[in-house]
């Protein structure tokens, strides 16, 4: 099932018409009341990052499900090119203040680079996980078409950002990254997070089993 597409813009519209699509949803799936609120929550904190973005942004909000998946979706279109796209997937800095603090900044700071991409290299704290070689870039950087989420569902997503990996490079190398995500209320609820590129748009995939 797909429910309705919200248009959503940072400046608050249709903000609070996504929240009550997904009340929609949680009811008509006949969600308990602890499962509706944690679905309803990873919308408010996608819908908090959205609105954290600077300039004016826009983007399109909806929610798939497969049995007991779902998949809170936010696409937005980004004047990205192949050139810069390569660059992105291919490179990262160093830099030791490049990086913003906390899930969800990084989360922000991802998804805006993707759609302002003057600068296309990501600080390599997002890249956390992936294997690097000597010269410093990335083995592998994507996951490919068809990669499989915890969900468990497929997806066609170019993924610049996963928390899984992020999670798992966090557990074992950097405390302050691993405290990040313990005080996290998305990476608590979410079984797993994507930031791509899909053609000329970016999106963000939030993933829940229920």
């Amino acid at each position: 099932m797909k429910s309705d597409i919200i248009h959503v813009t940072n400046g608050g519209i249709g903000v609070a018409e996504a929240v009550r699509q997904t009340e929609a949803v949680a009811s008509f799936k006949l969600l308990s009341k602890k499962d509706s609120i944690h679905l309803i929550l990873l919308t408010e904190e996608m819908m908090g990052m959205m609105q954290a973005l600077t300039g004016e942004r826009e983007a399109d909000f909806w929610i798939e499900d497969e049995t007991d998946s779902f998949r809170l979706h936010l696409k937005a279109e980004t004047s990205m090119n192949a050139e810069m796209r390569e660059k992105l997937l291919a490179s990262s800095t160093t830099g030791e203040n490049a990086a913003a603090k906390g899930v969800m900044g990084k989360i922000r700071d991802i998804f805006a680079r993707i759609l302002e991409p003057a600068d296309s290299t990501l600080p390599r704290a997002y890249t956390a996980g992936w294997n690097y070689s000597e010269t410093g870039e990335l083995i592998n950087p994507v996951f490919g078409s068809g990669d499989k989420a915890a969900s468990g569902i497929s997806d066609p997503l170019v993924s610049v950002w996963s928390l899984n990996r992020f999670r798992e490079s966090a557990g074992k190398d950097s405390k302050e990254e691993w405290d990040e995500l313990e005080k996290s209320i998305i990476a608590n609820l979410a079984d797993e997070i994507k930031i791509g590129i899909a053609g000329n748009t970016v999106e963000m995939i939030i993933y829940k089993k229920i």
